[in-house]
């Protein structure tokens, strides 16, 4: 597979891309069809669908501890605005519709965000983190991926990886959304919470999911370009199954992903 070699844009014209982006995701909130989900509730929903934790410190390569520490502050600010949040039939849930900008003035700290394939210092950095929660539970669950990104750079390389590669969503204010559809009949919860450890979720239901969920990775593949440069791909699936006789009722392509590589890759000696 064929990826061209990376383009640096200007920042006046990066800048001039995300005021348009930014205000017209504005107007799709506000004169869209879509029903947005508001309505939270500090009761439990009685049936937990799916639950994941993900670590909160992780030590990268030239990456200061202290854009990691805030980042943990800054998810906690998150999370208020979106935790105990019902997502019921035919409503929408948007990660940035309801966090919102994350400024400074709202108490979000420095920490670590990704510009054209660098590891930066950015107001509010680590939220992505978050975004790969909330679409990996997901994925465990009868909501539809509405709208999902990811990086098109893969910047460090796989330590400690417990999940897939590209198994994880990227944000940005406000453009950059995840968002997740509610096609069924039931009502659905998000909840989160963080402990010494990890950023802890939940994904929970006013009924019992009748389904089970497997997802699996294919193709993962690096391919050395004509350009100098390496890039990564792969498929994401996932196997439903009926939950009370564990029969497969369909296995469906979820997510292609493809990305620059950022690091040398540790190629084997054929």
């Amino acid at each position: 597979m064929n990826i061209p070699r990376p383009k640096r844009r200007s920042e006046i014209r990066r800048r001039l891309g995300r005021m348009y982006y930014t205000l017209r995701r504005r107007l799709k909130w506000y004169f869209g069809n879509d029903k947005y989900a508001k309505t939270v509730s500090a009761t439990p929903l009685p049936f937990e669908v799916k639950s994941h934790q993900s670590l909160l410190l992780r030590p990268l390569k030239d990456v200061q501890m202290y854009l990691q520490h805030n980042k943990v502050e800054n998810l906690r600010i998150a999370i208020r605005h979106i935790h105990n949040i019902i997502i019921r039939p035919g409503e929408v849930f948007s990660f940035w519709y309801l966090v919102g900008n994350p400024t400074r003035g709202k108490g979000y700290t420095p920490g670590l965000v990704l510009n054209q394939g660098k590891a930066e210092e950015g107001i509010g950095g680590g939220l992505c983190q978050l975004g790969n929660l909330i679409f990996w539970m997901s994925l465990h669950s009868p909501l539809t991926i509405k709208e999902r990104y990811r990086h098109g750079f893969d910047v460090f390389p796989d330590i400690n990886r417990s999940l897939p590669f590209g198994s994880g969503a990227t944000l940005s204010y406000n453009y950059i959304d995840l968002q997740l559809g509610n096609q069924t009949q039931q009502s659905f919860q998000l909840r989160f919470s963080i402990s010494e450890e990890y950023l802890e979720g939940e994904i929970r239901s006013d009924k019992e999911v009748d389904e089970e969920y497997n997802v699996y990775e294919s193709d993962h593949r690096i391919v050395h370009q004509g350009w100098g440069g390496y890039t990564r791909h792969n498929r994401l699936h996932r196997k439903v199954f009926v939950k009370i006789d564990h029969s497969l009722k369909r296995d469906e392509l979820v997510v292609e992903n493809h990305a620059i590589m950022m690091y040398e890759p540790l190629l084997e000696a054929h």
